[in-house]
């Protein structure tokens, strides 16, 4: 089959660019001294996955139970929920347990610790639990120098639970526009966990495991003295927001959405595409950034940007195309194929069932899919 062939809207996915952005992270993970943990809550794909972790551990970061089970059943069965759990989860996590697959699920607070250990005696399992440290973000976790993080510890290890470790997330990295400043959180994250996994340690509490992630932080902190892994994520795909941290170019970006122009507004200089906002996704990040892609940066069927085309509004099925030079109608007549570069390439993902894999090749329209990649959605 051929790029051309396929219906629209479709998710593509350059193998190159993917490997190429795999292999960058790999080699980040040997420099810094840890292990690589990728999370695949962006590609959500064994076959992704299964690339990115190369000649090293199978293992991988998840964001959902239905993920887990995904992923344990296409053979990668070592793997950190880095979402905290709600309580009515416990026991379909007890149940991945009992089937054999090394999973460690994440906590934040002394009250779901009680649930945990209350669950795993009752299901007759020892659950492996990571316990979430806020580092800035303030979205979960407890702080380094808590109380809180030693009575969870507490909880878990007098009931009989494995403290695996500490887990942290520096989110707010993806505010920055520059690497020293993303350096800065970066350090901020390595000291929070690592304080937080000393201070249970004291406290005779073995506590292997201390990992943190975030793209930005993988690929500008300094140095990750006392972390034993890291779990970036989206660095597999890159998007227009990470372009815009400065963690990737333009050109690293391996994912789009292909989409056909269905009309034109030649009085108004502007197309529609059959992309919109479920194809795309809402997500206006770059808005926050220097250059503003609005839902999307538009290039040709081969992927080459056209100067300041965007999908600049969306409704629910369509996608308006726009820019201060207007749409070159000549060169997009109705009926032609454009690809789309996402703001947030988990978030567009979202929507698909599977990836149409490319090879990079420049043909154009005559460009080969070489694969179908399958993905999981769902919680």
């Amino acid at each position: 089959m051929l790029i051309k062939d396929l219906p629209t809207p479709h998710l593509v996915l350059d193998r190159r660019k993917l490997e190429s952005n795999q292999a960058r992270m790999r080699a980040r993970a040997a420099e810094l001294g840890v292990r690589l943990r990728p999370h695949g809550k962006t590609a959500k794909s064994a076959e992704v996955v299964r690339r990115a972790v190369g000649d090293g551990p199978l293992a991988v970061t998840v964001s959902t139970l239905r993920e887990a089970h995904y992923f344990a059943e296409n053979g990668i069965r070592d793997i950190v929920d880095a979402n905290c759990i709600a309580p009515n989860r416990l026991p379909e996590a007890a149940a991945l347990l009992r089937e054999g697959v090394d999973l460690a699920i994440t906590i934040d607070s002394p009250d779901v610790a009680a649930e945990v250990v209350r669950v795993g005696q009752g299901q007759g399992v020892r659950f492996a639990v990571m316990l979430e440290v806020d580092v800035g973000e303030h979205r979960g976790g407890v702080a380094p120098e808590s109380e809180a993080l030693l009575a969870a510890a507490r909880v878990l290890h007098e009931g009989g639970m494995e403290v695996r470790g500490v887990l942290a997330h520096a989110g707010h990295t993806y505010g920055c526009t520059d690497a020293d400043a993303v350096a800065a959180i970066a350090e901020a994250e390595r000291a929070g966990a690592v304080t937080a996994a000393e201070r249970i340690r004291s406290t005779g509490i073995p506590c292997r495991e201390v990992s943190v992630g975030s793209t930005p932080g993988a690929l500008f902190a300094r140095h990750l003295e006392g972390v034993t892994e890291f779990r970036p994520g989206v660095y597999m795909f890159m998007d227009l927001f990470q372009a815009g941290v400065g963690c990737c170019g333009l050109d690293d970006i391996a994912l789009s959405v292909l989409s056909s122009v269905i009309n034109h507004r030649t009085a108004e200089g502007t197309a529609h595409i059959d992309a919109g906002g479920l194809a795309l996704s809402k997500d206006r990040s770059t808005a926050s950034q220097p250059t503003d892609r609005h839902y999307g940066l538009v290039t040709d069927v081969a992927g080459a940007p056209f100067p300041n085309l965007t999908v600049e509004a969306v409704h629910q099925e369509h996608g308006r195309l726009g820019g201060p030079g207007g749409v070159p109608f000549e060169v997009l007549p109705i009926g032609a194929r454009v690809r789309v570069l996402p703001n947030h390439a988990c978030m567009t993902a979202a929507m698909y069932e599977r990836y149409a894999v490319v090879d990079g090749t420049d043909l154009g329209e005559d460009q080969p899919v070489v694969e179908f990649w399958g993905r999981v959605n769902g919680w």
